[in-house]
C-alpha cells in the first residue's frame, strides 16, 4: 500500500469518525435543526424531545418550542407553528429570534395575522449592536434588521471623559443599508474619532442621518472606547479564546470576560458549533441563536471583536477540506455566512480568494488573524495555502510593531494532541518554514496564540536558531468538554495549565516600559485569576 493511500484511508476514516462524534457533542437544538435541514422530522422530534445525549450542553422549553415551530412551518403545519411561537414568547423568547429567521423556514409563519400580532413587542432591532475593527481614530458597529432599510450610528463624547453631553457639535454619525444579499445586516463604521476615548452611541433604522438628536436620547445607549494612539508605546489588554458551544449554564462567562474591561475579544475559532457546511438553515440557527443572547449582546456592544473560524464552525471535526476555492462546493457558502455573521476588518481575499485571514494593529502592537481551515490540504502539506502564507510573510517582513502576534485555529506547540494531524503537528514543514522565516530575517517581538484545545495553558518551543517561541493557548469559553493539560508532550515545554472549569485568555501589553512586557493571565469563568506569567521583549529577541 502507498503512503498515499494510507494517508487517504487516515482520512476518511478520520471523517467518518468525526460524523459519528458530531451529534454527540452538540446540544439538542442544534443536533434537531441538522435533521430537519435533511427532512428526517422523527429524528428530529425524538432529538429535541430527549435532551442533550451528553451532559455537555442544555436546552431550555423555549428553545424547544421554537425548534418545534420550525420544525411545524416545514412540515406545512402552521396552526401548530403558531401554538409553539406563542410557546416560546410566553417562555421568555423574544420575537425578534422568529424574525431573523431563518426566513425561508419561518416565511409562512409571517404571513399568519395572529403571527403579525405578537410582532407589536419586536425591538426593530434584531441582531446587534456588534463592536468590531475599533482603530485609534474609527470604529465599525455591526446590527441585523428585520428590513432592508439605513441603519444610522450616531456617537457623542462619553461623560466618562468629563465632557457635557449637551453641545450638538460633537456628534458623529454614520449610515449604511442592510441588505437581503448580506442576510439584512449592515456594518457602519464611525470615523474622526479621538484617540483612547470614550464614546457613547445610539442606533435608529431608517431615519435621516443629517436630523439632529436631543442629549437625553444618547446619553447612555451604548458605549466604547477607541483604542490608544496607532504605533505609539501603550497599556492595554486583550482577551482570547475558543471553544464557545451554546451551553446555557455557562452563559454568564460573558459577562465575566465585559469586566475585565479590555480592548479588544479575539475568537479564535469553534465560536459557534455547526458541523453542517452543507446545510444554511444549521449555520444559521446556530448564528441567531449565539446572537439572540442577552448577555452576549451586552459584551460585544462594547467590546470589538474579531475572529476566524475552525473546524466546527466552518466544517466538520478536524476536517480538511483540500486546497480549492470551490471544492468542495459548501465551501464559499459557508464563507459568506461567516461573512455575514461577524465584523471584522477584513476576510482573506475577498470573493476571489474567500478567507478568514487579516491584520489589525492596538498601538504598537500588530495582530496577525490566520485561516487554518479553508485551504488546509493534507496531502500537499499545507494547512494555509500559498497565498495567505505569502501575505503572512509580507506582513512579518514589513511589521514594525513592538510585538507581533500571530493567532491560529490549532496549536502551533508539538505534541499538544496526543498524535494528531489537525494541529501545526500535520504541517511539519510549513510549520518550520514559518518559523525559520522569522529566525532569517531576525523578527524580534512574536508572539504565537492558538485555540482548539479545551483548557488554557502556556507552552515554550525551543528554537536552537533564534530565541525560544512562546505560545499561549485557550479554548474553554463556555464547553462543557475538557482536554488533558499534557504536560509531558513531546517537542514543547509546558509551562503552566489550567481545566478545572471553563476559562479564557487575557494578555496585557506594556510597550511604555524601558523593556517592553507582555503579561498572560488564565481567568475562570468566575473571573478567578489561575495562571500569570510574564515575558519581556529581550527574550523575544534575537541577541545585538
Amino acid at each position: 500500500m502507498t503512503p498515499n493511500i494510507k494517508l487517504r484511508i487516515l482520512v476518511m476514516l478520520s471523517t467518518i469518525l468525526c460524523i459519528i462524534n458530531s451529534h454527540a457533542q452538540h446540544d439538542p437544538g442544534r443536533n434537531s435543526m441538522r435533521f430537519i435541514a435533511k427532512e428526517d422530522y422523527q429524528k428530529a422530534a425524538d432529538t429535541i424531545s430527549k435532551g442533550p445525549s451528553r451532559s455537555n450542553s442544555d436546552v431550555n422549553d423555549a428553545e424547544r418550542a421554537y425548534v418545534r415551530a420550525l420544525m411545524a412551518c416545514k412540515q406545512g403545519n402552521l396552526e401548530l407553528a403558531l401554538e409553539e411561537t406563542k410557546t416560546a414568547i410566553e417562555l421568555g423568547m423574544p420575537i425578534g429570534r422568529f424574525i431573523a429567521g431563518p426566513r425561508d423556514a419561518f416565511e409562512k409563519l409571517y404571513e399568519l395575522k395572529g403571527f403579525q400580532s405578537l410582532k407589536n413587542q419586536a425591538d426593530p432591532k434584531i441582531h446587534g449592536p456588534m463592536l468590531g475593527n475599533v482603530t485609534d481614530t474609527s470604529a465599525s458597529i455591526w446590527v441585523r434588521t428585520e428590513y432592508a432599510q439605513d441603519v444610522v450610528v450616531t456617537a457623542r463624547l462619553s461623560a466618562k471623559n468629563g465632557h457635557s453631553l449637551k453641545p450638538s457639535n460633537t456628534q458623529i454619525s454614520a449610515t449604511q443599508k442592510s441588505t437581503k444579499e448580506t442576510d439584512y445586516t449592515a456594518v457602519v463604521t464611525l470615523e474622526n474619532l479621538k484617540p483612547n476615548t470614550h464614546y457613547d452611541y445610539n442606533i435608529r433604522l431608517g431615519d435621516d442621518p443629517d436630523a439632529p438628536i436631543p442629549a437625553e436620547s444618547i446619553s447612555a445607549v451604548y458605549s466604547f472606547k477607541t483604542q490608544p494612539a496607532y504605533g505609539k508605546p501603550a497599556k492595554f489588554s486583550v482577551a482570547f479564546g475558543g471553544g464557545a458551544g451554546f451551553t446555557p449554564k455557562h452563559e454568564h462567562m460573558w459577562t465575566t470576560i465585559k469586566k475585565q474591561d479590555v480592548n479588544a475579544l479575539l475568537l479564535l475559532g469553534d465560536n459557534v458549533y455547526i458541523d453542517d457546511p452543507e446545510h444554511q438553515l444549521t449555520q444559521l440557527y446556530c448564528y441567531y441563536r449565539r446572537q439572540s443572547q442577552p448577555l452576549w449582546r451586552d459584551l460585544v456592544s462594547g467590546v470589538g471583536v474579531y475572529t476566524i473560524y475552525d473546524d466546527h464552525d466552518f466544517g466538520m471535526d478536524d476536517c480538511n477540506p483540500g486546497p480549492k476555492i470551490d471544492e468542495p462546493a459548501w465551501k464559499p457558502e459557508v464563507w459568506k455566512t461567516f461573512v455575514n455573521n461577524w465584523n471584522n476588518p477584513g476576510y482573506g481575499g475577498g470573493e476571489k480568494q474567500p478567507g478568514c485571514w487579516y491584520t489589525f494593529q492596538i498601538a504598537d502592537v500588530q495582530f496577525i488573524m490566520l485561516d487554518g481551515r479553508y485551504y488546509r490540504d493534507l496531502e500537499g502539506g499545507s494547512m494555509i495555502g500559498p497565498v495567505q502564507k505569502a501575505w503572512l510573510f509580507d506582513t512579518l517582513k514589513s511589521s514594525t510593531a513592538t510585538f507581533k502576534v500571530i493567532a491560529s485555529p490549532v496549536p502551533w506547540s508539538p505534541g499538544v494532541k496526543g498524535g494528531s494531524r489537525d494541529t501545526w503537528d500535520g504541517f511539519l514543514d510549513e510549520r518550520e518554514a514559518i518559523f525559520s522565516f522569522i529566525e532569517k530575517l531576525k523578527i524580534n517581538g512574536v508572539l504565537l496564540m492558538a485555540a482548539d484545545r479545551h483548557r488554557s495553558d502556556m507552552r515554550k518551543i525551543v528554537r536552537p536558531n533564534g530565541y525560544d517561541l512562546y505560545e499561549v493557548m485557550s479554548s474553554r469559553l463556555t464547553n462543557v468538554h475538557t482536554h488533558g493539560l499534557m504536560e509531558n508532550a513531546k517537542g514543547s515545554e509546558f509551562i503552566m495549565g489550567y481545566n478545572e472549569k471553563c476559562s479564557f485568555g487575557r494578555i496585557d501589553f506594556d510597550t511604555t516600559a524601558k523593556s517592553p512586557t507582555i503579561t498572560y493571565t488564565m481567568i475562570n469563568i468566575d473571573g478567578e485569576n489561575v495562571g500569570t506569567q510574564a515575558l519581556d521583549l529581550k527574550t523575544l529577541s534575537f541577541p545585538q
